[in-house]
């Protein structure tokens, strides 16, 4: 009888037990903000860690392990932490924590990018349990952004003498609203529970499942014969390769991906040095029929340097149009015709067929207005190493990803055009310069946003890049996950909030 009631709560309990299955294309590395530099592992550990702020679904930083925060003047930020929350061990979260992470962020012990993010920290100081004061050396526009860092438990790092190989990085615990049931292991699959204790709320959906998939052939098929209930798609999959019964089980969501392709112009060599050419080049190129070529249409035009629909991009801006006859004007003003054409070299690299193509497509379309265009495709290393790095060129095709927080300084700076800086095309304007500083030292979001703004335009006037697209991130979730709320920062922010119903 007994073994009957036990069999009978067992299925009673996987009945109201939901789950969700993902695919990962490669293992995580270590699971640990600190160390997770590869996607894999930036994905995982985003389940498991949480920081002191966090976007919210319109791309404004709001609390996470904060509770609130104030800046005492532009040098000096309070942070008031919550003291609701649990470690996935059950163990209570603190002030000691925040500090902890900070330390071993810049200490010898681990080797990180992320530390760069914090070089500007003064001193950081548990004032109680629950508040921290951060001082800077100088006003810092990411004063509150980069404490969107994960948290670790100091209870369980502080005793690991080399951190860098902790068993941690494979068993990771932390505040999230999801845990890990065991250590990962190399090409298998990873499930995450969700975290009752969570202090926002626990999560609807119970558990996670991520099947290790090594080819994007094989995740296609997965998600199309409904093994997957979330996954990626192409342009081409969308138009192409899914029937009615696909549609009928998934939704369908786009939004402009991270990045954008450019065509940049050595800024410091003959004719690129003259914005009217620049300014004809760019109205000669059919932005739209590019991405309706390359993409099926899902994609937008770019206009500028920042990610569209932020605080930092100008809503008023209007961006010039095709105008292939305005085109040939300003060549004809410019002294150039028939028998004496502007001509250049586009150079981009070979292992990115679309970027090839777009560089076929443009030399169509400015062969149109006069300009001949010849292409080069290379490896990539080689192409670094003897053309962009060096300035090597006239022209190349590349892509840049856009953050929520832009930094124009590596870019767009005068300072950043030397060896091995961003500006490798040799942007200079004294007046984006000074604005770049002073955005630099601007802790207010509003007052920064709008100095952007004012960047993005004059940047965006000197046609310094010809900015030709944002291909759409394409995503296809089951119909049976509810309350899926596309935004801004992606369809996942209130992932705790999705639900399942068969």
């Amino acid at each position: 009888m007994r073994s009957i009631i036990f069999y009978t709560v067992l299925m009673v309990l996987n009945l109201y037990s939901s789950e969700i299955q993902r695919s990962i294309s490669s293992s995580p590395n270590r699971v640990n903000p600190l160390l997770a530099t590869d996607s894999a592992s930036g994905e995982i550990a985003g389940w498991i860690f949480n920081g002191l702020v966090k976007f919210d679904k319109n791309a404004n930083i709001v609390a996470d392990l904060a509770k609130s925060w104030k800046f005492e003047d532009n040098k000096t930020l309070i942070f008031k932490l919550r003291d609701d929350v649990m470690w996935h061990d059950g163990k209570p979260f603190s002030a000691k924590d925040v500090a902890f992470t900070y330390n071993l962020l810049n200490s010898k012990k681990i080797t990180t990018p992320y530390a760069s993010d914090f070089k500007e920290v003064k001193s950081l100081k548990v004032l109680d349990n629950y508040t921290i004061k951060v001082e800077y050396k100088e006003p810092y526009f990411k004063a509150l952004s980069i404490w969107m860092m994960g948290i670790l438990p100091e209870h369980l790092w502080k005793k690991e003498k080399n951190p860098m190989q902790s068993k941690l990085n494979k068993f990771a615990i932390g505040t999230g609203p999801y845990k890990m049931t065991k250590a990962f292991e190399v090409n298998k699959k990873i499930e995450l529970i969700a975290n009752k204790e969570y202090y926002e709320a626990k999560p609807k959906i119970d558990k996670q499942i991520y099947h290790y998939v090594g080819d994007s052939a094989t995740d296609f098929l997965m998600l199309k014969s409904k093994q997957l209930d979330i996954g990626g798609l192409t342009p081409l999959q969308v138009n192409r390769q899914i029937d009615d019964d696909f549609k009928k089980s998934f939704n369908i969501y786009e939004r402009p991906s991270n990045g954008y392709t450019y065509l940049g112009f050595n800024l410091r060599k003959a004719p690129f040095n003259n914005p009217k050419v620049r300014e004809a080049i760019n109205l000669a190129i059919n932005k739209q029929e590019l991405i309706d070529l390359l993409f099926f249409s899902h994609g937008k035009v770019c206009y500028g340097p920042f990610m569209p629909g932020t605080s930092v991009y100008p809503k008023d801006y209007k961006g010039a149009k095709y105008n292939p006859k305005r085109a040939k004007e300003i060549l004809k003003e410019l002294g150039y015709s028939k028998k004496k054409p502007l001509t250049f070299t586009i150079t981009t690299n070979s292992n990115n067929d679309i970027r090839v193509k777009a560089v076929e497509i443009i030399q169509q379309q400015l062969l149109k207005v006069g300009i001949k265009v010849k292409i080069r495709v290379m490896e990539w290393q080689a192409f670094l190493n003897t053309v962009v790095f060096p300035r090597n060129f006239d022209a190349v095709v590349l892509g840049w990803g856009l953050g929520l927080i832009p930094d124009a300084y590596s870019i767009w700076h005068s300072k950043s055009d030397k060896k091995g800086g961003f500006n490798f095309v040799g942007y200079h304007n004294k007046e984006v310069d000074k604005l770049i500083d002073r955005a630099k030292s601007e802790v207010n979001p509003q007052k920064f946003a709008k100095i952007y703004r004012k960047i993005f335009k004059l940047i965006a006037n000197d046609n310094p890049y010809i900015f030709l697209y944002i291909p759409n991130s394409i995503t296809a979730v089951s119909k049976k996950v509810k309350n899926v709320s596309p935004s801004v920062i992606g369809i996942e922010h209130n992932f705790i909030y999705w639900r399942i119903e068969d």
